[in-house]
């Protein structure tokens, strides 16, 4: 198989990972790669939870210093080594994201639900210290800088899934999408 380049940009809880396990378990060859990767890597030397504050606050930090793109660079790095197979790139969330996919041929799938539907899901799933919230607070953590292009980029998506029924139902639209890239 030759290498299949995707990037997966959606809203907080979105079904991000949901679609990357999915593809990790039902195809061959999968990497899984996340913008937010060396940011965690980072704030995991000096603490032991991971707060969705301190990594925007980390990415503002670094991009201000070495350029909007220095994330996309770390993971067109990793991205060349690999021959074969399908290439996440989960959490497409700027520009510079966005052109980086583009200029290395991938392809862009926006995810995206009901925002009552992500705040349950993001509660239930517990992964980041700061995930239990009220509605409220989570529809504030949404208007974060590194959240509100989401939507934008999500516009330019090559495709679009639905989220908001069953975990059938989204299995049967990422096949439907492999299937065609």
């Amino acid at each position: 198989m030759a290498k299949k380049i995707i990037g997966i940009v959606g809203e907080m809880a979105s079904g991000k990972d949901t679609v990357c396990e999915y593809l990790k378990a039902n195809y061959k060859d999968v990497y899984f790669l996340r913008f937010s990767d060396a940011l965690t890597d980072i704030l995991k030397i000096f603490f032991d939870d991971v707060k969705r504050e301190d990594q925007q606050w980390i990415s503002s930090a670094l991009r201000e210093r070495f350029g909007g793109d220095i994330l996309v660079k770390a993971l067109v790095k990793k991205i060349e080594k690999i021959s074969d197979g399908i290439v996440i790139l989960n959490g497409v969330r700027r520009p510079d994201d966005f052109k980086a996919l583009k200029s290395i041929g991938g392809k862009l799938i926006y995810i995206t639900a009901d925002p009552k539907i992500r705040w349950e899901r993001m509660k239930i799933r517990g992964e980041k210290a700061d995930d239990d919230v009220t509605f409220e607070q989570f529809i504030e953590m949404g208007k974060a800088e590194a959240e509100s292009l989401i939507t934008t980029i999500g516009a330019e998506a090559d495709f679009r899934i639905d989220n908001n029924g069953s975990k059938e139902q989204l299995q049967e639209q990422i096949k439907t999408i492999i299937g065609s890239i």
